[in-house]
């Protein structure tokens, strides 16, 4: 219920009122039962020309007078009067207002057919221009939002339309906001909800997504080989500049095979060291065997 019709509806009631306790007291001293139907029915006759001439403007809206169908002026927030029958009150919001852009279809650049839905959010800063320049601001903005949605959408490519959807928003807003400034309205921001394109297209999407992660995967794990043999082969010079360097680094090993019975260690001794050994025993009268 309006703030208006309240007040025109306690109006008319308290005018109905004041006309019945008057047409009572001059029954009570006149005995005529005219004298009560006429106040009674003056009250009513009051009442309705009060409720019909008192306007409560919100806070939120605006009132535009036409009196006689010529634009009479705008109205603020609070209690306003008007001539009945001769001025025509309408009353816009100036809030911010949501409108849903239904889901449609759409064609890129790339001539991918993709179903694009959104929300608009505007309102309404020049209430005499929403009210008299546009039939009905709000059907007006929302046909502009779907032919502005089509018209961007055309101009990017698949891949930019999935990529850079603020870009997208930015431009329909743009090209929102420019068309309706004349009616007076004001795009806050579109938001896209929901982007769908056709399904065989998302299969080869995501094959190519898999595709991506795994070459990902792969240079990752070639860098990581690189690194290694280069750390590898800076470790074998540092031990051939150094000959005790190969030799602690057998007894790292040794030491970290660790007590347990069930390994078994096998040393490879070069023949060199065989044949000297050889050379040494039987220089002394001895044998080697192998």
């Amino acid at each position: 219920m309006r703030p208006s019709s309240a007040v025109s509806t306690l109006l008319f009631f308290l005018s109905v009122l004041a006309g019945g306790l008057f047409g009572f007291v001059l029954f009570q001293t006149q005995h005529d039962p005219a004298l009560f139907v006429l106040p009674l029915f003056g009250g009513v006759v009051l009442g309705a020309f009060l409720a019909a001439s008192v306007k409560v403007v919100a806070q939120w809206e605006r009132m535009i007078v036409l009196r006689l169908g010529r634009f009479q002026g705008v109205s603020e927030p609070g209690m306003r009067l008007i001539i009945p029958i001769f001025d025509t009150p309408i009353f816009v919001d100036i809030r911010v207002q949501t409108l849903d852009v239904q889901r449609q279809q759409a064609i890129t650049q790339d001539n991918v057919p993709v179903l694009v839905n959104g929300v608009i959010f505007f309102r309404v800063t020049d209430a005499a221009a929403a009210a008299i320049k546009v039939q009905e601001y709000k059907l007006a903005i929302y046909r502009l939002a779907q032919a502005s949605l089509r018209d961007v959408v055309g101009k990017l490519s698949l891949d930019e339309l999935l990529s850079h959807q603020e870009r997208l928003e930015a431009e329909i807003a743009r090209a929102v906001e420019i068309a309706g400034r004349d009616w007076g309205l004001h795009v806050e921001a579109i938001k896209l909800e929901d982007i769908d394109v056709p399904e065989e297209l998302k299969k080869m999407m995501s094959r190519q997504a898999s595709s991506e992660r795994e070459k990902r995967a792969t240079i990752i794990k070639a860098e990581g080989d690189r690194v290694a043999a280069t750390a590898l082969s800076e470790a074998a010079r540092t031990m051939a500049q150094s000959p005790g360097a190969m030799q602690l680094r057998v007894l790292q090993t040794l030491d970290g095979l660790g007590p347990s019975a069930s390994n078994t260690v096998v040393l490879a001794v070069p023949l060199e060291v065989i044949e000297s050994m050889r050379a040494y025993i039987a220089g002394h009268g001895g044998k080697l065997e192998t």
